[in-house]
This record gives structure tokens, C-alpha cells and sequence, in this order.
């Protein structure tokens, strides 16, 4: 497949203004009174940590559009390679006489690796009869699957103490990646 030059789009937003909020201009210098990305960069966690709040706000609110903007970006050129490669990667699949998994197709001087994952979704309660099923032929299903039992953590702090007791043995508590916001209070 040869790949034609594309045309390249026009820019999905206006280009930021020269000077920012928190900055001034001085004889075409542009100055600034707050912490930029840049900066922030060469900090470690500590150096940040003493960062004015306002800053780490405004620092905050950066990453955040710098993540919708790589996000936008890369969902943008998944659907530009999906239109580029998906009839081409299909036709490859159905020549090969499978529906999902990786190819390999060849444009210009390059090989593009083509991956539909397969992904099984199992019905529980079919499953458990199924289950049921083969104990019921004498066959240990610990043989043909895994079972993992599940507890949500709103229906065991909702339980009566006698049944938790039973249970919390077999719990294990342990903590996620803390995560902070920054809310500017109202100015009253």
C-alpha cells in the first residue's frame, strides 16, 4: 500500500497569546511572577512541595490541559491509522481465516503491525452452571477454570458484625496513590 502526502490541517485552536496571566512585557522581555512547567521540570518533589499553592494551581491546571491536548492527539491519530489501515488489516485477517489477533501489513518502508485483541466476556451465572455442570460428572473444575470470589467494599462495611468477623481474615487492606485538588476559595 503507498502512502499519499496528506495535507496538513489547520490548527484546532488560536495560538496562546505572547503574554500569559501573572506576566508582563518589558522592552519585549516577557517577565514572569509565577512558576512555568519549564521550571518545574528542573525541580524535584521537595523543591515543588514549596512551591506558593497558588502556583502548584496553576501548575495543576497546565498538566491538565497538556493531558486533554495528548489525549485529543493521540485519539485523533488512532482514528487517523484505523482509517489508513482498518479495511486493509480486516481483508489481511479474513485472507488468514481469523477474525481477531495481529497482522502485518507493508507500506513504503514500513511495517505496520495491525493488532485486534480478542476479548471473551464470560455470563456468571451460566458459567456457574456450567460449573455445577462438570462437579456433577465427578471432574474437579479447579482443572478447566479459576474461580476468584469478589466482596465490594460497600457491601462488607454494610454487613452485620458477626458476618464480618467470618470474613476478615481472609481481607487485606491496602492503599491506593493519594490524590490531591486544588479549589480556590471564594473571595468574600
Amino acid at each position: 500500500m503507498s502512502a499519499t502526502p496528506m495535507p496538513m490541517p489547520a490548527p484546532a485552536r488560536p495560538p496562546a497569546s505572547p503574554i500569559q496571566p501573572g506576566t508582563s512585557s518589558l522592552n519585549g522581555t516577557t517577565m514572569t511572577n509565577r512558576t512555568t512547567l519549564a521550571q518545574l521540570r528542573e525541580m524535584d518533589a521537595a523543591q515543588a512541595a514549596r512551591l506558593p499553592v497558588d502556583h502548584l494551581a496553576l501548575l495543576l491546571e497546565e498538566v491538565g490541559a497538556l493531558k486533554a491536548d495528548a489525549k485529543h492527539l493521540a485519539d485523533l491519530l488512532h482514528d487517523a491509522l484505523h482509517a489508513r489501515y482498518g479495511a486493509p488489516a480486516a481483508a489481511a485477517r479474513r485472507a488468514e481465516g481469523k477474525d481477531t489477533g495481529r497482522i502485518r501489513i507493508a507500506d513504503e518502508a514500513f511495517e505496520v503491525v495491525a493488532d485486534l485483541p480478542k476479548k471473551a466476556a464470560w455470563d456468571q451465572p451460566k458459567l456457574a452452571a456450567a460449573v455445577a455442570t462438570i462437579v456433577a460428572w465427578g471432574e474437579d473444575p479447579a482443572d478447566y477454570v479459576t474461580t476468584e470470589i469478589r466482596v465490594p467494599e460497600s457491601r462488607f462495611t454494610a454487613w452485620p458484625p458477626r458476618i464480618r468477623a467470618v470474613f476478615e481474615p481472609a481481607r487485606t487492606v491496602a492503599t491506593g496513590r493519594p490524590s490531591y485538588t486544588l479549589e480556590q476559595k471564594d473571595a468574600a
